[in-house]
C-alpha cells in the first residue's frame, strides 16, 4: 500500500510539473525582455556584478546582454523577469529570500508586484554574480544552457509546491475524518447539521474543540488546552527545519497538562531528534493516518480515550 501511494504521489506530481512547464511562462517572460523599450545600460558592470570574463564570453557567442544578465530597471517593470534569471542562476525562492528577499509575489504573472529600486539592485546582483560563476566554468556555455537551467529551475519550484498541495490536502483530510468520527461516536452536544461556523464544536464532557491553525486542532476544558494537534502535511525536506520552528513555537504556548500530538508528512534525522526533546503525547504520519484503519484508530483512541477520557 505504502508503494502504491508513493507511486501515485509520483504520477501526480509530475501531471503539475508537465502541465506548468508545458505553459511556458518562461517565454513570454522572455519575450517581454526583449521588447523592454529602450536601451539598458551595462556600463558599470562591476556594480551589477558582472564578471568581465562572462561578458566578453555571452560576447563572443552573440548573446543578447539582457537575456543573460539581470538589469536593475528592468527588473523595476518587469518583475516577473525574477523567475527567468533565477532560473538561469539555478536559485530557488527560498535561496534568494535569503540573501536578497522574497521574489514570490514577483513572479507572479496575474500580481503586479511592488518594486523598489534597491531591492531591484539587490536581486540583479545577485542573479548576475552567480550567473557570471556559471559562465566561467563553462566555456562551452550558450544561451540554449540557460534557457535549460530555467526549465529546471522552474520544474524544482513546481515540485516543491505539489509536495505543500499535497500537504495541505492531506491535512484537510485528517480534520474532515476526525469530524467525521465524533460524528459516528456521538461525541458532540450538537446536531450534526450544517452551521454558520463548522470551527467550533461542543463536545461531550464540557470540551470546546477547535479547528484552526497552529494549532490546527484544539480540545480545550474549562477555558485551558487539554490537546493540542498540530499537523505539517509538507513532504519537502527541504522546509523540515521551519516545520519544525512552528511546532516547537505552537506547543510552547500550552500548559504544562496539555497533551501534544504531532502529525507529520515527512520528518528529517534532524527533526526527529529535536523532536524527541519536546515530550510530545505522541507523532503520527500523514499517510498512516490516511491509509491504515489500525494506525488511524490508535491516533483516535490516544486522543479521545487516553488524553480527554471521553470515549
Amino acid at each position: 500500500m505504502d508503494k502504491e501511494i508513493r507511486i501515485n504521489e509520483a504520477k501526480n506530481r509530475a501531471r503539475h510539473i508537465a502541465a506548468r512547464i508545458a505553459e511556458r511562462t518562461d517565454l513570454r517572460i522572455r519575450n517581454r525582455i526583449l521588447s523592454f523599450p529602450g536601451p539598458l545600460d551595462y556600463e558599470e558592470r562591476e556594480d551589477l556584478l558582472i564578471e568581465q570574463a562572462a561578458w566578453e564570453h555571452i560576447s563572443e557567442v552573440g548573446s543578447e546582454p539582457r537575456l543573460v544578465f539581470a538589469h536593475p530597471l528592468l527588473l523595476e517593470e518587469i518583475p516577473q523577469a525574477s523567475l527567468y534569471y533565477r532560473g538561469i542562476a539555478l536559485l530557488s525562492r527560498k535561496r534568494v529570500a535569503e540573501i536578497a528577499g522574497s521574489v514570490d509575489s514577483w513572479e507572479i504573472d496575474s500580481v503586479r508586484a511592488r518594486v523598489n529600486h534597491d531591492k531591484a539592485l539587490r536581486l540583479s546582483r545577485l542573479y548576475n554574480a552567480v550567473i557570471s560563476s556559471i559562465i566561467i566554468d563553462n566555456t562551452d556555455w550558450t544561451l540554449e544552457n540557460g534557457y535549460r537551467n530555467i526549465l529546471a529551475a522552474m520544474g524544482m519550484t513546481e515540485d516543491g509546491a505539489m509536495r505543500n498541495l499535497i500537504g495541505q490536502e492531506a491535512e484537510r483530510t485528517i480534520k474532515q475524518r476526525l469530524l467525521e468520527w465524533v460524528f459516528d461516536k456521538n461525541l458532540t452536544t450538537e446536531p450534526q447539521v450544517l452551521k454558520e461556523d463548522t470551527s467550533r464544536w461542543e463536545l461531550n464532557g464540557g470540551i470546546l474543540m477547535k479547528f484552526g491553525s497552529e494549532p490546527d486542532i484544539s480540545f480545550i476544558k474549562d477555558e485551558r488546552y487539554a490537546v493540542l494537534i498540530e499537523i505539517k502535511g509538507g513532504k519537502d525536506p527541504a522546509g523540515a527545519l521551519e516545520r519544525l520552528g512552528a511546532i516547537q513555537k505552537t506547543f510552547a504556548e500550552a500548559p504544562a497538562s496539555c497533551k501534544n500530538f504531532l502529525v507529520l508528512g515527512a520528518i528529517t534525522d534532524t527533526m526527529e531528534k529535536r523532536l524527541d526533546l519536546l515530550g510530545l503525547a505522541g507523532i503520527f504520519s500523514i499517510d498512516d493516518l490516511l491509509y491504515n484503519d489500525n494506525r488511524w484508530e490508535e491516533f483516535m483512541n490516544e486522543i479521545f480515550h487516553h488524553a480527554l477520557r471521553i470515549v
